[in-house]
Order: structure tokens, then sequence, then C-alpha cells
């Protein structure tokens, strides 16, 4: 495959300021704009990098008396601007001067244009697994992934995928969005096949200029009349996030105006989670998009085959002591659980071949296990498979999941924690896979998770599963993959971790408890690790 190099960016100097054209005489109420003042923002700029951070982003921002609408002008493309605001990442490797010029335009059509010329040192090469992610051999046609989670909303600088709402499966049908392909072409071009109409948010939306024959639906503007257009795209990374900027009005999935810029928060081969803050700095947006087609998926195939721990529970009685221990007391520890775990047989026994956890009611009391192999099963990376069936009650909330094994050295979120299966108490229809650490920016906890649908989860046996390399973390339900994070060496997930097996009462995910609730079991049939 050829090395390509897009719109590269690097550190700013800005040379000069002047004035193209000076129509100012008005002629009734014709009138053409004057005064017309741009300031530019180099981004990154202080005291030790005067030119920057060295991600190339320039923020251009013009006024002009009596104007009504602006045009910026960049290497032969005109780009309408509403507000009067342009964000450019300049392109060429090296020290090199570039000419941006805005248009004002007044009542008549009379326009007054002023340049401003800035010298720029490119510096940003994007990484080759990166562009070939995007854009494959020559391009590759993505999409919003439909089938889960996929879309949502947050908080500004945020760090939780759509924190404050998000889409389930196929819930935006019927928008202009999910018939929508993106292509990011390998000239630098990205094209956006619309299919006729696309999806936004009330007022920004009209930034785009189309017809306006939308359908209000609360804040959401539906099938809103768009047809296909190409606009640029080009990729940096300030503060070291890889983002990948398109040029103009371009954007993906949901307009919501703003700089047009998405950070890539998690990417895999084939799928993609971004974050775009809206015009407004109300939100941040949050997409998953993916290339794959939505025909049926090909066999996930491991990179391990070695088995290399396991328990087939075909010894009845207790759990083997030699490979579960247990977590005992109230509460769970937090997320307003009501259980009070024990190592009972009532609640954790070996039974024609299979293990049972029982979530009981005693009483006014809830009782419940939580079996761990902490201290005599800990691993880095391999294959997890678990072969399970869940409880079907309201209010239980059975996990399989994992743990750093210097959680009790350093605590949690820093040791890191896997979420293989989840269910909530509310949702059997259902599961989450989810990984969690600490967000070193904010000192705060750090997810990422998605959902799939299972509606046979409390009536079939599935198999949940991991996956998990030095640069991928992947959750499967019955060799499907529905949530990957990229792994680097700044996240927890490149040292031992232990497993735990649990079913939770009540809480955060469990919610209301069935007030006829009895008991409920998760039955497992085997724990395996490859590796």
């Amino acid at each position: 495959m050829k090395t390509f190099k897009y719109f590269i960016t690097g550190l700013l100097g800005l040379l000069l300021v002047t004035s193209c054209q000076d129509d100012t005489a008005d002629v009734g109420d014709i009138t053409a704009p004057s005064n017309v003042v741009i300031t530019t923002e180099i981004v990154g700029t202080d005291a030790n990098n005067p030119n920057g951070d060295g991600s190339g982003t320039v923020n251009f921002k013009v006024n002009a008396d009596n104007a009504l609408a602006y045009h910026f002008v960049y290497n032969g493309e005109t780009t309408l601007a509403p507000q009067g605001e342009m964000t450019y990442d300049f392109a060429i490797t090296g020290l090199q001067t570039y000419t941006v010029t805005v248009i004002a335009y007044g009542t008549g059509g009379n326009s007054t244009s002023k340049t401003v010329q800035l010298e720029v040192l490119a510096l940003y090469e994007a990484p080759a697994d990166l562009l070939d992610m995007l854009v494959g051999n020559t391009s590759k046609t993505w999409r919003i992934k439909s089938e889960s989670a996929h879309f949502g909303l947050g908080p500004v600088g945020g760090g939780v995928f759509a924190e404050w709402f998000s889409a389930g499966a196929e819930t935006k049908a019927g928008t202009g969005m999910y018939d929508d392909r993106y292509v990011f072409n390998a000239d630098g071009t990205f094209t956006h096949i619309t299919n006729g109409t696309v999806f936004g948010r009330e007022n920004l939306i009209n930034e785009i200029g189309g017809p306006g024959d939308g359908t209000a639906d609360g804040a959401d503007i539906l099938n809103y009349s768009y047809g296909d257009y190409t606009e640029g795209w080009s990729l940096n990374a300030p503060g070291g996030i890889e983002t990948l900027s398109l040029t103009g009005l371009g954007f993906m999935g949901y307009y919501t105006g703003g700089n047009h810029k998405y950070e890539i928060f998690a990417r895999s081969a084939s799928e993609m989670t971004l974050r775009t803050t809206d015009g407004n700095g109300e939100f941040d947006w949050w997409f998953v998009l993916t290339s794959d087609d939505g025909s049926e998926p090909t066999a996930f195939v491991s990179e391990f085959n070695n088995l290399s721990w396991s328990d087939e529970f075909d010894t009845d009685g207790a759990p083997d002591s030699a490979k579960w221990g247990y977590d005992i007391g109230a509460g769970g520890w937090g997320n307003n659980e009501v259980q009070t775990y024990t190592n009972e047989s009532a609640n954790a026994i070996v039974e024609g071949g299979f293990l049972k956890i029982n979530a009981i009611k005693d009483g006014d009391m809830y009782t419940s296990a939580r079996l761990k192999s902490q201290g005599l099963y800990d691993f880095t990376y391999g294959r997890v498979d678990v072969r399970a069936k869940l409880p079907a009650s309201a209010g239980t909330w059975p996990a399989i999941w994992m743990l750093g094994a210097n959680f009790e050295t350093i605590g949690w979120p820093t040791s890191g924690e896997i979420d293989i299966m989840e269910q909530t108490g509310g949702d059997k229809n259902s599961i989450l896979g989810t990984f969690h650490w600490l967000d070193s920016g904010t000192n705060t906890n750090a997810s990422y998770g998605e959902t799939a649908t299972e509606n046979t989860s409390t009536t079939d046996f599935h198999i949940y599963s991991l996956e998990w390399t030095t640069d991928k973390v992947i959750v499967l339900i019955d060799n499907v993959p529905y949530t990957t994070l990229a792994n680097n060496a700044d996240l927890p997930f490149n040292a031992d971790f232990f497993l735990i097996l649990n079913i939770a009462m009540g809480g955060t995910l469990g919610g209301d408890i069935d007030a006829a609730f009895t008991q409920d079991t998760m039955e497992i049939d085997y724990v395996r690790v490859y590796q």
C-alpha cells in the first residue's frame, strides 16, 4: 500500500495582513461591508511555544460592519462560514507560506475581502495503521454502527461515551442517519453519500443551507433534505489526541456545527468511536462508525489456542478452593447494591456439571455469592470463554468480569476493570461489555463499553468471551465481537488480572427488584482461559 500524507499540520507564524479590496461605499440600501477585522488564534501558543503546540491548528474569526455572510477561500476552495469562524489544519510538510482570504458579503452582493498570510511548519505525520484503517488500499466506506450503542451526548470535555444519553440499536431508524455513507479517499477528499436526507440539531443544521424541510422532533431535525457532497479530510493530534478534521461544513452522523473536528476516542481495523463539540458549546456528541457492511460477520479467529487454565465444574459440591475464593460482606462495596455476599453452599454450589450462583431473598435481606480467582490464578493476555445462562428476575445484576491483580495496592479504577458480561436488572434482552481505567487528566473513572442484543440470555446458554492482546481488548458473545478497545502502554490492560463471577442485587445497574422475587440463578457450564 502507498503511504499518503494528508493535510499534515505544524507550527505557525503570522506574517502579515493585507487588504485586497475595500468597497465601502453605500448606495441606498446596497451596502458593502467595511472595517473587516480578522483575528487568528494559533492553538497552543504560550511563552515556550510562540508558534503553537505543533498541531498546526489555526482558528480564524472575522467581523465586519454591515456583513450578512462570510466566505473563506483557501487553496482554491471557497467555504461558507455562517458565524464568521473557520479552523484550518495546514498541510504540507516543512516550512511553507499559506494564504487565506475572507470575503464579507453585504446587501446587493457587494463584498469586501481581506487576506492573511501564514508561514507554517508541518510536523505531524499520521501513523500508517490509522491511514490504513480510514482508507484501506484506496478508499473505504463507513457508516454509523446502528446495531449497538452508536450515538449520544455528554458534557463538553467528558471522557465517558455518551454519558448523558446513548441511542440503542436501531433507535434512530428513519431519521436520515443510517443510510448515509462516508468515504475517506486517498487523495484527501471526503465523500458524504446522504441518500437525499440527513439528521441534525435544530438551528445548527440550517448552516448547511438545505431547503429546511425536515421534521422537528424535540431538538432534533429528522430527514433534512441534503444532497451528496465532497469536502476534504485531514488528520492531526492536538494534545496527543488523534483528530479527524473535515473541511467546510462536512460532517458525519448528526449535524452539530462547531469546528467539524472529530476526536478519535477509540479505534480498531473496522470501527472508530468519535467525539465532537457542537457549535453551541453545549454538548459533546459521540458516534460509533464501522466499515463493516452490515452483512453476517465472518467467524472470529482467536490468537490463542493453548488451554492454560479452566474449571469444568464436573465435581459436585463446593467450588474448587484451589481455583476460587470468595468476597464476603454486605453491600457489594459500592453501586448502592443491597445483597450480602456469603460463602455458603446455598449461594454457590456445583451441581450436575454446573456452577450455580444463587441470589436469594432472606426476610428483608438478599444473599448471593461473588467468586474470584484472585491470588489463585492471575494472568496477562489471552482468551477467556465462559459459557453461562443468566438470571431472569428484575433487579438481578449478573457479571462475569476481571480486576487488575494489583487492585488492593493501587485501588480502582487505577487497577483497571474488564467487564466481559454484565446485565442490568431492567433489560434482560441485552448484555454489556465495558472497560474501566483511570483518566490521568481528570483523575476520575474513564470507561468505554457497548451493548449487544441477546433475547435468549436467560433461557439459553451463551459463550461470553474476552480476546486480550497488547494492542486490543475485545468482548464477544458466541464468538461475535461487540466491544473493542485499542490497548496501549498508558492503559492498565498490560498486567495480571483475576476473574470474578457474581450476582449483585439492585444498585446502579440492578435497579428496582421485583417485589415477588424469591431466588434466581446464574448457571456456568465452564470457565476456560487460553494463552
